[in-house]
């Protein structure tokens, strides 16, 4: 029980985000297949993101989107010693969402990135490993 994470809105992430780096704020890493796969999935999307994908990436902020709008959104590594806190930037462009779609993009990413690198690691039915 307790606080696990504390929100803060801003109007220009990119600039919160880059004024933090310099300060020595740590973030989460996003793995670059993240951003490939959202490239694509944003062809094909109803809403355009303003801000250059490019910046986004370099500055490992993740993208959630539906419809009628998107947020850009990034997490700190924990701020305490038990890895239990952190901090999330968000930032709002008419989506009211709590950024739920980039938990299974991330973790699509993760696993792409894994493979990619040969140590995906697969649990068969019957209970044995394999690598992929």
């Amino acid at each position: 029980a307790g606080v696990q994470h504390i929100a803060m809105n801003t109007s220009d992430i990119i600039t919160a985000i880059r004024n933090l780096k310099e300060r020595g704020m740590e973030f989460m890493t996003v793995p670059d297949t993240y951003y490939d796969q959202l490239r694509e999935k944003l062809k094909h999307a109803k809403i355009k993101i303003s801000e250059d994908l490019d910046v986004l990436q370099e500055l490992r902020i993740l993208v959630d989107y539906d419809d009628m709008g998107y947020l850009l959104q990034i997490l700190t590594k924990p701020v305490q010693d038990r890895p239990t806190v952190f901090l999330e930037v968000i930032q709002r462009h008419n989506h009211q969402g709590f950024g739920a779609g980039n938990f299974k993009s991330l973790f699509e990413a993760i696993e792409a990135d894994q493979h990619a690198r040969g140590n995906l690691t697969v649990l068969t039915p019957n209970g044995d490993t394999k690598n992929m």
